[in-house]
């Protein structure tokens, strides 16, 4: 039972709640995730099991896709619904000079983090600060949103997709919408239909997780992430296996700096990435994890 398992998780819990869930459903000796969802979010998770908890890190850097329902008029503390309200304001804005509106928001950008995160700043996560009634100053992050499209206006309330890099925070994208159009707004709904290769189409209901034929879903470590893929010759992937380094240029000729090892079988063998002309390895996987 080594691999990724896609759920799409519900609405109103935690993703470390959902992952203990499947880890207690499936009898998992370990688990975790590839990308937390805020409780009011659904949809994609990737809970990594066993031996694939070694690769959480690299499905963390993936791009990710959503549904987001905003509402016009409302802001909020929190940027979402969960939160109390700050101000109410009417809206005036039609359909077109709102598609226009998030045309321009497209593109390399930098977004500060809101206040309700989970960022440590000072060793103390900021929605702790938050819930103090504290306001700190925070470093604005470097983010890619490639797609904003609108699916459905009917104000206050719009629907819309959304593609972005990793470290983006949607209910910020929201919350900047409304100060374009001049009235605020507040994230009401988001749902995750992908992060990195895995699809909404792949994800199973948490409810009947134990009754799954799990091999049929599982996803293989092989197939979990979306690093370069490069294959190991037989007589390499022993050595590998036991941390040798070997010469970079008899492994490939591509400068990568930092892809997956697998065997004749795709079956994943290491991470690993360059090191003056040897290949070191961030991660190596036993020969049981990958069968």
């Amino acid at each position: 039972m080594h691999g990724v398992l896609v759920v799409d998780k519900p609405a109103g819990r935690s993703s470390a709640a959902i992952v203990e869930a499947v880890k207690r459903a499936l009898g998992a000796d370990r688990a975790g995730h590839g990308g937390t969802l805020d409780p009011l979010a659904t949809g994609v998770l990737a809970v990594c099991l066993n031996a694939g908890t070694k690769l959480a890190q690299y499905l963390l850097a993936d791009d990710k896709a959503y549904e987001a329902t905003g509402v016009l008029g409302v802001e909020t503390d929190t940027l979402d619904r969960t939160g109390r309200i700050l101000a109410e304001r009417s809206v005036d804005v039609d359909e077109a000079t709102f598609r226009g509106l998030l045309a321009r928001r497209l593109g390399e950008q930098e977004q500060v983090p809101p206040m309700y995160s989970a960022i440590k700043q000072g060793g103390v996560r900021l929605y702790h600060r938050a819930r103090a009634g504290e306001e700190v100053e925070r470093v604005p992050r470097r983010i890619r949103i490639d797609r904003l499209e609108l699916l459905e206006f009917a104000p206050p309330r719009f629907r819309v997709a959304i593609t972005c890099s990793k470290g983006t925070y949607v209910r910020s994208i929201v919350a900047d919408l409304g100060t374009d159009v001049g009235c605020g707004a507040h994230l009401a709904e988001l749902r995750r239909t992908r992060s990195g290769r895995f699809t909404i189409e792949q994800a199973v209901p948490l409810d009947g997780i134990a009754d799954l034929d799990l091999a049929s879903y599982l996803i293989p470590l092989g197939l979990a992430t979306d690093l370069p893929r490069v294959v190991a010759k037989p007589t390499q992937v022993g050595p590998i296996r036991s941390g040798l380094k070997l010469p970079l240029e008899t492994i490939t000729d591509q400068n990568y700096q930092l892809f997956q090892l697998v065997d004749e079988q795709g079956r994943l063998v290491a991470i690993a990435h360059p090191d003056a002309g040897l290949v070191a390895y961030d991660r190596v996987f036993p020969e049981y994890a990958t069968s």
